[in-house]
């Protein structure tokens, strides 16, 4: 990875999702301003708030989609996320910070 690029992977939890009454939403459907989670998978030399197994929060409106060795990543820059989720602060407050 390059410069201030990060490759991740996007949580199958957010891709696909049910509704109340159990109705199937497929990740297609346009519902708003909706933002992703996604782990990351590599990180450029010059990201400075995100490490290789965070959960970040970004636009899935600003992406690219790269295939590598069968398995779909997307591109994003650093100043694309929103939010980065910590892992080890189950319990203290929500567990993100920006």
């Amino acid at each position: 990875m390059l410069n201030d690029r990060l490759l991740v992977t996007i949580d199958r939890e957010t891709a696909e999702r049910r509704s109340s009454s159990g109705i199937v939403i497929p990740a297609t459907a346009a519902v708003g301003k909706r933002l992703s989670w996604a782990a990351v998978v590599a990180v450029g030399q010059h990201v400075r708030q995100v490490e290789v197994g965070d959960r970040v929060l970004f636009d899935p409106e600003d992406r690219a989609e790269v295939e590598l060795a069968g398995t779909t990543y997307l591109l994003l820059r650093e100043k694309d996320v929103h939010a980065v989720a910590a892992p080890g602060t189950i319990g203290e407050g929500t567990g993100l910070y920006l």
